[in-house]
């Protein structure tokens, strides 16, 4: 796990950077409660999950 400060970005952007796939955006979301993959306004910090090869991304489930 990994911690980052950001602003300005979005969590598409955060996942293809350190997990390598744009689409487990969602695995970023679920480890920070977020529902926005959105992040304006002041940095914050977040944790990055390890990549894992096995992991899919897409919408998050109801």
């Amino acid at each position: 796990m990994r911690q980052v400060t950001v602003s300005g970005t979005n969590l598409y952007a955060l996942a293809a950077k350190y997990l390598g796939d744009a689409t487990q955006w969602l695995r970023i979301a679920q480890q920070n409660n977020l529902s926005d993959p959105q992040i304006s306004g002041a940095p914050v910090t977040l944790l990055i999950p390890a990549p894992d090869p096995n992991a899919t991304g897409g919408a998050p489930t109801p």
